[in-house]
């Protein structure tokens, strides 16, 4: 305060007691020694013996950005990207985090709809919003990455096996067809597969060669995927996390049931759709089962 008695701003370099700062800042004390220990918020003097901490003025705003960032329950090396960062980008990592946030609560809406369907004994009524179609594949030339995984892991492996298979497939003719991932056996939480990504190729001699080549590095292959009738259902990309993707899975095999027909091969997952570019709500894969 002035001697006139206007009340006055301390300057960014004035520092001021955790008492004084924390009133400034609206955190307590306690939130103050949180940050610092989580290395988010560290004040500009600490005295040796007492432990005191001193705060300039100039840290208010990061003060306050990290509070508002926790109540987004944003996770703490995220928060630390935020405020570290510049504004402009500082807003992209925050836009970037409120997408997977939305993405993800889309899927748990998904799952709880899924679900009070299954606990209720209303499964019919659940798995009559998918809609099942068949389509005729022909035989086709395929480049296979194969791996166990478990189902926290697989949406990784997915797209790096599957990013990893386009890649050489210029070395093999090029890409005929859309990617596919086939479950040769259950990928949950407590069965890993193995699950095996395909990508469909113009040339096997050149796939052949290539495999032969890389074959060892990732687990590759190569084979002929057979001329097939697939019943499927198109999912968007909320509904492909797991355990949701489930009820598509179980819907096809439901509509399955009720027309006689029988498993022709390992259930799959192709992927027509930019990943990356796709929203929450948009199409993006079909859930499949070869039928006879």
């Amino acid at each position: 305060m002035t001697e006139d008695g206007i009340v006055t701003e301390p300057a960014d370099d004035e520092l001021l007691t955790i008492g004084a700062f924390a009133a400034r800042a609206r955190l307590s004390a306690k939130a103050l020694r949180l940050y610092d220990r989580l290395g988010l918020l560290t004040p500009a003097r600490v005295d040796e013996v007492s432990g005191y901490r001193q705060y300039r003025a100039g840290q208010v705003e990061r003060a306050r950005l990290v509070a508002l960032l926790r109540r987004l329950d944003m996770p703490l090396a995220r928060i630390a990207e935020v405020v570290d960062a510049d504004g402009p980008d500082a807003a992209d990592l925050l836009a970037a985090y409120w997408a997977d946030v939305e993405a993800r609560l889309a899927g748990q809406r998904t799952l709880a709809d899924y679900l009070r369907g299954r606990l209720s004994g209303r499964s019919s009524e659940m798995y009559g919003k998918f809609v099942v179609e068949t389509v005729d594949v022909p035989e086709r030339v395929v480049i296979t990455e194969t791996r166990h995984t478990l189902a926290d892991e697989l949406p990784a492996w997915i797209g790096a096996s599957i990013g990893r298979l386009e890649a050489a497939a210029r070395e093999c003719g090029g890409v005929t067809a859309a990617p596919f991932v086939v479950y040769h056996s259950e990928v949950s939480m407590e069965s890993d597969g193995p699950a095996e990504s395909c990508v469909p190729v113009a040339d096997e001699a050149a796939a052949r060669a290539w495999v032969a080549e890389h074959g060892r590095t990732w687990e590759t292959g190569v084979r002929v995927e057979p001329a097939r009738r697939l019943a499927y259902t198109r999912i968007t990309k909320a509904q492909v996390a797991h355990p949701q993707i489930l009820a598509a899975f179980e819907a096809v095999e439901e509509w399955m049931r009720a027309r006689g027909l029988s498993y022709g091969g390992p259930c799959r997952e192709v992927y027509f759709a930019d990943w990356d570019a796709a929203g929450a709500g948009d199409p993006v894969c079909d859930v499949a089962f070869p039928v006879v």
